[in-house]
């Protein structure tokens, strides 16, 4: 799409015929733009703005009604950082003293909204025109943020640092206290492969740190020049990249990981790593190095206790199961097992009703034996195919198991588990 119909879209005529379009409906579309074009609308206008309708149909889920005064392009709402999240990272820039931030790759705007929202002056960079565009419209409501179509690495962050220090120097008073620089930066690098789509027409998306765009490189010499830098990141962040001193946080969304973000200088809250389970209606649930506990694994089925509990992912990503209650299944997995009934925030606890070695045969007969003939099934760290295995398992019986697979002392092993009725207050539901 062109900017300037974007920019059409976004102010004048073109705002208002978007919004009289209301919500999208796919079997009302052509309907809906043959009258348009009847009215005299401008086609490609029409066109334009029954795309942003459906897009903006697809972003409430991300956005709430928030995505209906909203633009977007489809990669960009893929990739906008989520609002709940997006708030969290401008409550640290606030909490460091930081005045103004400058968010290099800023796609659609979501971050430099929350940055906006919390007060912040915010000079937005994007590269790609269209995308430029769909910002400088979301950020139209906040006249301290501006968008500024340019490449990255073009970007001279110690001098724009420098004059926006000096700006605030001259605007703070003699009585005023200054906790560290007031400028900060945001580094959300690109992690698609331009031009390269998959077959549902989405840009590739790619995993390791030297094909990230600006590279890691640059954002670790960057980081370098302006202490109080922010980076979004990957969930797959190797942790033996997380530079010295830094915070390298994992947040997870209703049992997603959606990123992993490296915090520099004031912004580290809790250096080293930490997780940040998050979900509606709560605050978030902070786990960090200083949790983990040094337990053995188990050394058989024999150990397995009445207790199962199971880590949000985001816990297991930042390499932080060892805090979970009990002893682990075995490294890493997220999975523990525990005598007494222990309730954490970010933690599913489960009963325990039976455990056994992963042999098909013998496990379909015990579900059998109890009329369970449908079986959700759970896995980390075993080599099977949950399909798969729902398929073996399953018969006409009505009753249904949720079973957990898993491997204890280098043997694959299931454990049926449930449960507890009702969830105790504060522990992870099923949401």
């Amino acid at each position: 799409m062109d900017p300037a119909l974007l920019a059409r879209l976004a102010d004048g005529p073109g705002r208002a015929l978007l919004e009289s379009i209301g919500p999208y409906a796919a079997d009302s579309a052509l309907a809906v733009s043959t009258r348009l074009r009847a009215a005299g609308h401008d086609p490609e206008l029409v066109s334009a703005a029954l795309a942003q309708a459906r897009l903006r149909g697809l972003a409430r889920d991300k956005f709430g009604p928030a995505a209906d005064g909203m633009l977007f392009t489809a990669d960009g709402l893929e990739q906008a950082t989520r609002p709940e999240v997006a708030d969290r990272h401008a409550e640290r820039f606030v909490a460091a003293g930081v005045r103004q931030v400058v968010d290099l790759g800023c796609g659609i705007g979501s971050d430099a909204r929350a940055f906006a929202a919390a007060g912040l002056s915010v000079q937005a960079i994007e590269l790609d025109p269209v995308t430029a565009a769909v910002a400088r419209a979301n950020l139209a409501d906040w006249p301290d943020a501006r968008v500024t179509e340019a490449r990255a690495e073009t970007i001279d962050v110690a001098a724009v640092s420098a004059q926006q220090e000096a700006s605030a120097q001259q605007e703070a008073s003699a009585q005023q206290e200054v906790r560290g620089r007031h400028t900060g930066l945001w580094v959300d690098p690109g992690r698609r492969v331009t031009g390269v789509r998959d077959v549902s027409g989405r840009a590739r998306r790619v995993f390791s740190l030297d094909a990230i765009s600006p590279s890691w490189g640059q954002v670790l010499a960057w980081a370098a020049q302006v202490p109080a830098t922010g980076a979004k990141l990957s969930p797959g962040l190797p942790h033996a990249a997380i530079p010295a001193g830094a915070e390298a946080q994992w947040t997870s969304w209703r049992g997603e990981v959606l990123e992993c973000a490296v915090w520099w200088g004031p912004l580290a809250q809790v250096p080293g790593r930490t997780a940040a389970v998050c979900r509606p209606g709560a605050s978030p649930a902070i786990v960090t190095e200083a949790d983990v506990r040094a337990e053995a694994p188990l050394g058989g089925l024999g150990d397995v206790e009445p207790w199962f509990y199971e880590a949000d992912r985001a816990v297991v990503r930042a390499g932080l199961s060892g805090a979970l209650p009990g002893r682990p299944l075995s490294f890493g997995t997220g999975y523990a097992t525990g005598a007494e009934p222990v309730d954490l925030p970010w933690v599913r606890r489960y009963a325990v009703v039976e455990a056994m070695p992963l042999r098909v045969k013998a496990v379909r007969a015990w579900l059998r034996e109890r009329g369970i003939g449908q079986v959700t099934v759970k896995k980390r760290g075993a080599s099977v195919d949950p399909q798969a295995l729902r398929r073996d398992l399953a018969s006409r019986a009505d009753g249904h198991a949720t079973l957990v697979v898993t491997t204890v002392a280098a043997t694959t092993v299931v454990l049926v588990v449930e449960p507890p009725r009702p969830w105790a207050s504060g522990a992870l539901t099923n949401d």
